[in-house]
């Protein structure tokens, strides 16, 4: 394949892969946009493969095989719940490679480099490397966390931020040495502090704030293969890597507004901790039944649903896609509210909604119905908690102090669905479980909904 083609087929890559990111901004044109990048992802392996840069060994066509397969079975398997732990794992895969290409190209770097050339190049290694590894390492973290396997709550260290900065400082340093060719060991110095610095920047995140992570480990992946962009010299692996990092960045900062959270702090690892002892909650938790939530289902004129990830575990999406069908065909309104950090990624709540055939014009973010919950007549929290929690308006030394929330306790009545009387992905107690009107709907959310089914015609 000539290098002409192989410029032409990179335009056209990177021209559908503009079209995905646009097409993804809308729920109905979203599948579309999917297929725009699976198309330029296709055309960009395939041009870069058979190019003239690229020697087609036996080695090469093995590891791609063996890759392949593996994505495949991955997909096939993966559930929802699953989602948000596999796009880490994938950050951290974007990451690695980054960190092996920058230290492959200092073991062989191009021949005839000198002068400007070698300390553009050097920097280049630097900034691909130094990102990567923090990718990497905030990954591994960000899936663990999201998993299970790592508590989810913030690992405060005392003068932690005097400890990034230190680290970061001694990383500019052995950068500033490495391209005073003072040693590969420079190198590998700075790798080995980057890691540690991913560890330790998203350890102290609390899981809360886990979605916007995620969102920022994306952006970092996407920084990470620009740099490697540059270090190869091929123009795809730029402009994707522009497009993920400035993609990724652009919807942490929405996030980040929409949790009143600083952009700044989450790039620096610097939130989810809580300040003081926790509110004193009084009361005491009501359980209630089918035929009582059945009841008040009956006699409401206007119903909104809460989906969190409580859903997801269960699998109850189609029930709930059921159950919203039966009460709108009694001619209620019913309504869905999303918070925009819904489940353990951005948007998990709606693909799952959309997959259940919910329609798209109920669906509705948390700015545009919050006002309307005071004059709602029941409110029903599935699988929900953090998003819903009025301690982050009433507590200041609550973990998600200044978070906006769905003020669900505003409506008339509230039924929380709920396998049992634990505590969200944040570790936070919920003063909503509490509140003299309401009633906790205990049980697995899938068998709790098909209950609600067998009495509601």
């Amino acid at each position: 394949m000539s290098t002409g083609i192989v410029t032409a087929a990179y335009i056209a890559a990177s021209v559908l892969f503009i079209l995905s990111l646009g097409g993804l901004s809308n729920q109905e044109s979203a599948k579309r946009a999917v297929w725009y990048g699976i198309v330029g992802m296709a055309i960009a392996v395939l041009a870069t493969v058979f190019g003239p840069l690229v020697e087609l060994s036996t080695i090469l066509v093995v590891m791609i095989a063996v890759g392949a397969v593996i994505g495949i079975i991955v997909a096939q398997r993966v559930e929802m719940t699953g989602m948000p732990q596999l796009v880490a794992a994938l950050h951290s895969f974007v990451g690695l490679a980054a960190v092996f290409i920058g230290i492959n190209s200092d073991f062989n770097p191009p021949a005839g480099l000198a002068g400007a050339e070698l300390i553009i190049h050097e920097v280049e290694i630097f900034l691909g490397v130094f990102i990567g590894a923090i990718t990497f390492t905030g990954s591994i973290i960000a899936y663990g966390k999201l998993a299970g396997s790592i508590n989810g709550k913030a690992l405060t260290l005392p003068g932690r931020h005097a400890f990034n900065s230190i680290m970061v400082i001694a990383c500019l340093v052995l950068g500033a040495m490495y391209m005073n060719h003072a040693g590969p060991w420079t190198l590998y110095a700075m790798t080995a502090i980057a890691f540690i610095i991913g560890i330790h920047m998203v350890m102290a995140i609390g899981g809360a704030d886990m979605p916007v992570v995620v969102s920022m480990l994306n952006s970092y992946s996407g920084w990470a293969a620009a740099a490697t962009g540059f270090l190869l010299g091929n123009d795809l692996l730029i402009v994707t890597g522009a497009l993920v990092g400035s993609s990724g960045a652009i919807l942490s900062y929405i996030m980040c507004k929409a949790m009143n959270r600083s952009f700044i702090s989450v790039i620096l690892g610097g939130f989810g901790g809580s300040k003081g002892p926790a509110m004193e909650i009084d009361g005491e938790m009501i359980a209630t039944d089918a035929d009582s939530v059945a009841a008040s289902l009956d006699e409401a004129d206007s119903v909104v649903i809460v989906p969190g990830y409580g859903m997801a575990v269960a699998q109850a999406q189609s029930s709930v896609s059921e159950l919203t069908r039966r009460l709108r065909a009694k001619g209620k309104n019913v309504r869905f509210a999303i918070h925009p950090v819904a489940g353990r990624l951005p948007g998990h709540m709606n693909v799952l909604l959309a997959e259940a055939k919910v329609p798209y014009d109920i669906v509705l973010e948390m700015d545009e119905i919050n006002d309307d919950l005071p004059d709602t007549d029941v409110v029903m929290v599935i699988g929900s908690n953090d998003i819903v929690n009025p301690a982050a308006q009433e507590d200041p030394n609550s973990p998600i102090a200044g978070m906006p929330v769905l003020e669900v306790w505003k409506a008339k009545q509230v039924f929380v669905s709920k396998r049992g009387q634990g505590t969200g992905y944040s570790g936070v107690e919920n003063p909503l479980f509490f509140k003299e009107n309401t009633r906790m709907f205990y049980g697995d959310a899938k068998a709790s909904i098909d209950a609600l089914l067998q009495k509601i015609s």
